[in-house]
């Protein structure tokens, strides 16, 4: 390797690094968890996704997008099952690469995997408003959404002003162009907060520091029994499915970034599936690709998977060496960098031009995130898949009645395109409206596809007219 590529990614794993820092204890924070587990998933996805081939500049970590989902997972079913749900996750992700199944990730319709992270992001916000305040939080979407209103009178002003200065911050260092290509705004806002904090002797709450060793628990024998559940195996499936999602389409943003070797979809789930693997077996929060993190890796000049990888030997060491560091950070900061994240993942932008050009995309999005608010993720993406495949099914089923009067040759009726049971009802009211008292011939030709309760239709209407379709190339019974 080159000296002066090994220069650039040396620079490049500190600025990753450095953003990733307050986010993998943000997110274990907001997931109900330790927040050193934040940090051992930080690092494996550095030293163990991060060496895997797959995608060479993308980097892995704990994300936004799972936060709802692990957070309801340690609620239901307790903190000493998660290793057992990450890992059963990372297992199923290192099958559906191994049986390369990774492309057909993209065949996801968009709206929902949009839709899931508006969703994801609109809970994330309602949720870390309280946290914001030091007020804790209710436990359901709705509940949140309606304690708002009773929410100004059980704040703490002084943590308040904390986390609305700390997105503050957030807001305006990347407007300082040249400090911000040193030092990414996150470190800044929340290094910041905890000074001030620090300094002064705030009354917030702080992060609860217990140590790597003690907040890591590797998953006992009873634990696995758990996999015998219904609802804990449905938990495992979300987990590999979004975390799997998230991390290819993450893949898919990164290729368009940069213009080195394009990403290998079955070996960059092989490389998730391992890291999230590793993270069950240390109790870890679940990891996946994360396009903040990435594109800081790829605007900061990285060329090969050395950068991702020396993040998380920054990490480890950080998490070794300075581990009290953690306990002088504010909540309240963490609560409002988590705040703009989930403002992030609303498509605000797309949903617009969506709405422009195909309303019904539009409705599969918002239905979509309004789903998971009402209920839980899974409920949500599940209702959003089913309205998709629906909306398609509808889109192609086009159907074209044409009707030609030959005077005395009678009625001649051409039927074109997808006749479909969605379509039955335009299809018969068309036939149905034709003069009994003339002779009508049904030409089927046109069709192009057929489906069984149109067929029976057909058969049923010419039947009752002594009539018999022509043409059409396909089996009518």
């Amino acid at each position: 390797m080159r000296r002066g590529v090994g220069k650039a990614d040396l620079f490049a794993s500190v600025v990753v690094f450095l953003v990733a820092l307050p986010l993998c204890v943000g997110i274990a924070i907001a997931s109900g968890v330790p927040a050193e587990l934040g940090l051992v998933t930080g690092i494996v996805g550095g030293l163990v996704a991060g060496a895997l081939p797959g995608s060479r500049l993308q980097v892995s970590g704990p994300a936004a997008g799972l936060t709802v989902l692990v957070y309801e997972a340690v609620q239901r079913y307790g903190l000493e099952v998660l290793g057992v749900l990450v890992l059963g996750a990372g297992l199923v992700q290192v099958g559906l690469g191994v049986l390369r199944l990774g492309r057909w990730f993209r065949a996801v319709s968009a709206a929902v995997v949009q839709g899931m992270l508006a969703g994801i992001g609109l809970v994330l916000v309602a949720a870390q408003v309280y946290a914001l305040g030091d007020a804790s939080a209710p436990a359901s979407g709705l509940g949140k959404l309606a304690g708002l209103v009773a929410l100004p009178g059980r704040v703490n002003p002084v943590a308040l002003s904390v986390g609305a200065a700390t997105m503050a911050v957030l807001l305006l260092w990347p407007r300082w162009r040249p400090g911000a290509r040193v030092v990414p705004a996150p470190l800044v806002a929340v290094a910041l907060a905890a000074l001030v904090t620090w300094v002064f002797d705030l009354e917030v709450r702080r992060v609860e520091v217990r140590g790597v060793v003690d907040a890591v628990r590797v998953p006992e024998g009873a634990d696995f029994g758990r996999l015998m559940e219904v609802g804990v195996i449905g938990t495992v499936v979300a987990f590999a499915l979004i975390a799997s999602a998230e991390s290819l389409f993450s893949a898919a943003a990164v290729d368009r970034l940069q213009s080195g070797a394009r990403t290998d979809y079955d070996r960059e789930l092989i490389a998730q599936g391992a890291g999230n693997t590793v993270c069950g077996v240390l109790g870890a929060l679940p990891l996946t690709a994360v396009i903040v993190r990435s594109a800081a890796n790829v605007q900061a000049g990285a060329r090969t998977r050395a950068s991702r990888v020396l993040h998380g030997v920054w990490l480890l060491v950080f998490t070794v060496l300075l581990p009290g560091v953690l306990g002088v950070i504010p909540v309240a900061a963490l609560a409002g960098l988590l705040v703009l994240a989930g403002c992030r993942l609303v498509p605000v932008r797309d949903v617009r031009l969506l709405w422009r050009g195909h309303p019904g995309e539009a409705a599969v999005l918002g239905v979509t995130a309004v789903a998971i608010m009402v209920g839980n993720l899974c409920e949500g993406v599940l209702v959003g898949l089913a309205l998709a495949v629906a909306k398609t099914a509808w889109d192609i089923s086009h159907v074209h009645v044409e009707t030609e009067d030959r005077g005395e040759a009678g009625i001649v009726v051409r039927v074109q395109g997808h006749a479909t049971f969605l379509r039955l009802p335009k299809l018969l009211d068309a036939l149905e409206a034709l003069p009994r008292d003339r002779e009508v011939r049904l030409e089927l030709g046109g069709l192009r596809h057929l489906d069984h309760a149109c067929a029976a239709a057909l058969e049923g209407w010419a039947a009752g007219r002594g009539e018999e379709p022509v043409g059409s190339g396909k089996e009518v019974s």
